[in-house]
């Protein structure tokens, strides 16, 4: 695995670890939503929601897209995708190699 492969997987997990992102990516689960509607659902200042928003996007989990002067955001759900198989990874050396004793010597 190369280290910018590392790093976008570092950047997404440290994304998913703040309870407000995790927020808006439980409310774009369903659906695109515009940043206004977005401040409305979770009840925040929008530049509170913007820089939340800023650390989604540059880990790659939400993408934007621009409609005259609103934003709407949605899952980037390639970027999951990737987190999953990484996390796949841990999973499988679990099967693979069953749990060990070590034995007490005296």
């Amino acid at each position: 695995m190369s280290m910018t492969d590392l790093r976008e997987f570092q950047a997404g997990f440290q994304a998913l670890s703040d309870p407000l992102r995790l927020r808006i990516l439980d409310h774009l689960r369903s659906q695109e939503l515009c940043v206004c509607d977005l401040c409305d659902l979770l009840e925040v200042s929008q530049s509170k929601l913007s820089f939340h928003l800023k650390t989604l996007k540059e880990s790659q989990l939400v993408q934007m897209r621009q409609q005259g002067r609103w934003s709407y955001y949605r899952l980037n759900l390639a970027q999951f995708l990737k987190l999953e198989e990484y996390l796949s990874q841990y999973r499988r050396f679990g099967e693979l190699f069953p749990t060990r004793n070590c034995l007490e010597t005296e």
